[in-house]
C-alpha cells in the first residue's frame, strides 16, 4: 500500500526579524511540521528569534549548532566546531613548515555533535526515546 505521507521542504528567508515571523508562522498549519534550521550568519544573528518563533508556534525544529540547544531549541545535529578548528590548525603547521597547501588533500569533518534539551522537549510534549539520549553528547535538563 502506498504512503500518503507528504513531504515538502520550504526555505524561510531570515534577514530580519518580521520576515522570520512571517515565515515560520505557517508551519505551525501542517499536522507534523517541524523546522531544520541551516547554519547562516543570519541564522545564528537571529537564533533567539528562530528559537522563539519556534517555540510560540510548538514546532519541533533541528538546529546547526549545539549553542541553540542551549538558548532553548530542541535538538542540535552538526559538526564540532571546536574539532574542526583543531584540524585545520595542523594545516597551518605544514604550511607553515613549508608544505604547500595546494598538496593537502580536503578534508571532511569527522566529528558530530548531538545535543537535546529535554525541557523544550518536554513543553512540545514530545518523548524523546532512550536510544536517542543514549547517543548524545549533551541533554538538557
Amino acid at each position: 500500500m502506498a504512503s500518503s505521507l507528504r513531504i515538502e521542504l520550504i526555505p524561510v528567508g531570515v534577514h530580519d526579524e518580521g520576515e522570520i515571523a512571517r515565515g515560520i508562522g505557517p508551519f505551525a498549519e501542517f499536522s507534523n511540521g517541524g523546522l531544520i534550521i541551516t547554519r547562516t550568519s543570519e541564522t545564528i544573528k537571529y537564533r533567539d528569534v528562530i528559537i522563539k518563533s519556534a517555540a510560540r508556534h510548538r514546532l519541533p525544529a533541528v538546529y546547526p549548532l549545539r549553542f541553540f540547544v542551549t538558548s532553548g531549541g530542541l535538538i542540535a545535529y552538526g559538526t564540532d566546531v571546536v574539532d574542526q578548528y583543531r584540524r585545520a590548525a595542523t594545516y597551518v603547521d605544514r604550511v607553515l613548515r613549508g608544505e604547500k597547501p595546494s598538496d593537502l588533500a580536503v578534508q571532511d569533518p569527522v566529528k558530530y555533535e548531538l545535543a537535546i534539551n529535554l525541557k523544550t522537549a518536554k513543553a512540545l510534549g514530545l518523548e524523546v526515546p532512550p536510544t536517542l539520549l543514549a547517543r548524545a553528547d549533551e541533554v538538557i535538563e
